[in-house]
């Protein structure tokens, strides 16, 4: 996390297409949202993973997607690493004190649902006692950080909306899953700060 962090170079190679400049206009609405996720590495069969879930089927924009544990930033807490320790504590039960922070990505702005999210990224010295809440999590993907290397789980698809709105859209396939969109574009800033850090 030393090194200049990769930002919008390594989201744009995961963002669908046609992208929407409104992810990268320094001027935000001014009603928008803030939020946080977290990205937790943890020791399991000798590799490092990471928890993702899945969202519940839903009246809304994320319904049924992949990401990770988070959400928005209440006005009790102090700054964007409390709210992804609080959302990842009631979502999947991480427990706040397990987590050793190791550092904050780059924010990225969700224009569909509004928020401004924070990434932020710890690791805890063991596996985690993962429970969905059932409300918010229909499954949680214990994820590892290796499969993210391996070519063939990036794809590419033609996602159709209604009033015949397409969008070419570079997704990763985790456990049989389609990770896109702001989850995919973090992650894979996230794969690229793993490579700076090689150099």
């Amino acid at each position: 996390m030393k090194h200049p962090l990769p930002g919008k170079k390594a989201q744009l190679s995961m963002s669908p297409n046609p992208v929407d400049l409104r992810r990268f206009d320094p001027k935000l609405p001014d009603n928008h949202r803030k939020g946080s996720v977290l990205i937790l590495l943890y020791p399991n069969e000798d590799k490092a993973f990471f928890p993702l879930i899945k969202r519940p089927v839903y009246q809304g924009v994320h319904s049924g997607q992949i990401a990770f544990p988070g959400g928005k930033m209440e006005d009790e807490d102090a700054d964007e690493v409390e709210t992804a320790l609080r959302e990842a504590w009631e979502e999947v039960n991480i427990r706040p004190e397990q987590v050793k922070l190791i550092g904050r990505m780059s924010e990225l702005f969700i224009p569909t649902s509004n928020f401004l999210v924070s990434p932020i990224i710890g690791y805890a010295e063991e596996v985690p006692d993962f429970v969905p809440e059932k409300k918010e999590v229909d499954r949680i993907i214990q994820t590892a950080v290796s499969v993210l290397y391996e070519p063939e789980i990036r794809k590419q698809k033609i996602l159709e909306f209604s009033n015949n709105f397409q969008l070419d859209t570079p997704y990763f396939e985790v456990d049989q899953e389609m990770v896109w969109g702001a989850t995919a574009m973090i992650l894979n800033e996230f794969l690229q700060i793993l490579e700076n850090g090689k150099k």
